[in-house]
């Protein structure tokens, strides 16, 4: 068994690279061969928001708090709120992040592959965020 104590891992502010906003990410749990899950918790600012991405492996979220939007390549952009669990398939492009007036927190679920859970694209322009 293994507990790890709320508030022992730090928290991290996203990279700028792969999101727009003030993003702030907290660990959950790394992936521990041979498992391959990994979770982390993730709060995003009012208006903040991923970049386009996939995840080799696939996603699911569980939106823990706010009001948020969610859009995969192709899609209408979604309305999410607290208790709505969204899956992306492997492979699926999309991006997710907070309203422009409230702020957004999710768990984030994903697999590791090959050392990597994402692959990152273009950042969502402010015309693909407010359709």
């Amino acid at each position: 068994m293994k507990i790890t104590r709320a508030g022992s891992q730090p928290s991290v502010r996203a990279p700028a690279d792969y999101f727009t906003g003030t993003v702030r990410q907290d660990p959950l749990f790394a992936a521990e061969a041979p498992a391959r899950v990994a979770s982390s918790m993730v709060t995003f600012e009012p208006g903040a928001r991923t970049a386009w991405h996939t995840h080799p492996l696939g996603q699911r979220l569980f939106v823990v708090s706010g009001l948020g939007r969610v859009q995969r390549e192709g899609g209408p952009v979604e309305e999410i709120r607290p208790g709505d669990v969204v899956s992306f398939a492997p492979g699926e492009k999309h991006w997710h992040g907070a309203s422009p007036t409230t702020a957004m927190s999710h768990i984030a679920i994903h697999e590791v592959l090959d050392g990597k859970t994402a692959d990152w694209m273009e950042h969502v322009t402010d015309a693909e965020y407010g359709a």
